[in-house]
């Protein structure tokens, strides 16, 4: 089997200052690298022995149209749970260390047989495991970061004209040489870091859904599926609770100018790019609607009401490796009192987070509140308009939710709700801004806009 090559013809001859053609013999052909493309598939993607085989096959078609082609599989439908169960029967609380190790494992079987299935197509493939393929992380066991990809050994196959499959989720430690793992949705920032290290044209996600939407359509069944969102929107997206795409791949993507394309493994549709802003047409007042049920609401009352207490606060929960996203704190009402201090974590660091801050001495109590949710709006066009915000707590307050907490960006309102409320703002929501598939009208040769406005 022969590697493809194609061919760009260069002008070599001067163009006749009469004539405006080039001379005979001006062109000559130069090989030019095949286009390399990455293509992450999630767990869904790869649950079955028929979806492995579906899989195997659009990486397959991928190499025959001439491009070399870098897998990026997930463990296969719910292994990472199952493994997280296994741990958790021997364990209350699992060293991180060996976490990592066992869950290593899932991406590794989902590489090996899907490798296997290509082999039967009559192509060459080769799995690797992240370490193998040159992923470098920090040493933060469970939520490692990538610091490098030394992808020579991947660019050594695409050279011998093999297919890549290479594990997600997963990398070493280049100070401690331990398997690590980068966390859920990990997969993902896998796929866009290789991408980035080969200069490949696109990271193709493909997943269990047609692509990004303005909500989730589990929720809201009229949700209109996106064509194009800049990394910005998305990055606001994936913060506010939408789980198409992890956070850190986005991240990365923007800043190594990485284009993603989500797409469904099940169908050929045309999903959604993630692109540059510059590279987008509109600039929608609203683009989607997101929520989020995975946080939980830390308070410390009697807060000690002097200079750097918050600074202690927020750099312990830093060096424990807890990402705090909300953030409200109000002043003490009288001077023998202290203030109180709300965040929201992620309901996987809450345990974290409250044995980090009770070794401080900073307050008279801790609580935690699991009955929260949020809802947000992202939009690029907000920046630009105003009344957005005040659309929004009008209509949460018409449909009486109340509001618990606040956070703005340029491009995003997030708001805390009682969880059991979150559906019903989320319809609300997505009704007033008009994003539903019936919201588009046509473009006009005029230049009127024809995405959803906030009204007067």
């Amino acid at each position: 089997m022969f590697a493809s090559v194609s061919y760009v013809t260069r002008p070599r001859g001067r163009l006749s200052q009469l004539s405006g053609r080039l001379s005979p013999h001006a062109y000559s052909q130069t090989p030019m690298a095949p286009e390399t493309v990455v293509m992450k598939f999630g767990g869904t993607s790869v649950a079955g022995a028929d979806d492995i085989k579906r899989a195997a096959g659009r990486i397959v078609a991928a190499r025959e149209e001439g491009k070399r082609v870098v897998a990026v599989l997930s463990a296969r439908g719910q292994t990472t749970d199952d493994l997280v169960a296994m741990a958790q029967e021997v364990s209350g609380r699992p060293e991180p260390r060996e976490m990592d190790m066992l869950l290593s494992v899932g991406e590794r079987i989902s590489c090996a047989l899907c490798a296997m299935a290509i082999h039967d197509l009559g192509h060459h493939a080769i799995s690797l495991t992240g370490s193998q393929a040159g992923i470098v992380t920090d040493s933060s066991h469970t939520k490692a970061r990538i610091i490098d990809v030394r992808a020579d050994r991947i660019r050594e196959a695409l050279g011998d004209d093999r297919i890549v499959l290479v594990a997600g989720f997963q990398g070493v430690s280049g100070d401690s040489r331990d398997v690590t793992t980068l966390g859920r949705g990990g997969s993902d920032t896998t796929a866009v870091a290789i991408a980035a290290a080969l200069g490949a044209s696109v990271c193709e996600i493909y997943t269990d859904v047609a692509g990004v939407f303005t909500a989730d359509p589990r929720i809201v069944p009229d949700a209109r599926k996106l064509g194009v969102v800049s990394f910005e929107e998305m990055l606001e997206m994936a913060a506010s609770g939408a789980k198409v795409l992890q956070l850190r791949s986005v991240e990365y993507a923007r800043n190594h100018d990485v284009r993603m394309h989500c797409r469904s493994s099940f169908d050929g549709g045309a999903g959604t790019l993630v692109v540059a802003e510059d590279e987008t047409m509109e600039r929608p007042l609203v683009t989607a609607v997101a929520h989020s049920t995975e946080e939980s609401r830390v308070t410390i009352t009697g807060l000690l009401d002097e200079p750097g207490v918050a600074g202690r606060v927020f750099g312990a929960l830093a060096e424990a490796n807890v990402n705090v996203d909300m953030i409200i704190q109000n002043e003490p009402v009288a001077g023998d009192r202290g203030a109180d201090l709300s965040f929201t974590v992620g309901r996987d660091d809450q345990q974290t987070a409250l044995d980090t801050i009770s070794t401080l001495e900073v307050g008279d109590a801790i609580s935690t509140d699991d009955a929260i949710g949020k809802v947000s709006i992202v939009g690029a066009g907000m920046r630009s308009h105003p009344g957005v915000a005040a659309k929004v707590f009008q209509v949460l307050g018409a449909n009486e939710i109340n509001i618990e907490m606040i956070a703005t960006s340029p491009i995003k309102i997030s708001c805390v709700i009682a969880e059991d409320r979150v559906p019903d703002a989320v319809k609300a929501l997505h009704e007033a801004f008009e994003l539903g598939a019936d919201a588009v009208r046509k473009e006009e040769p005029t230049g009127v806009e024809h995405r959803p406005k906030v009204s007067p």
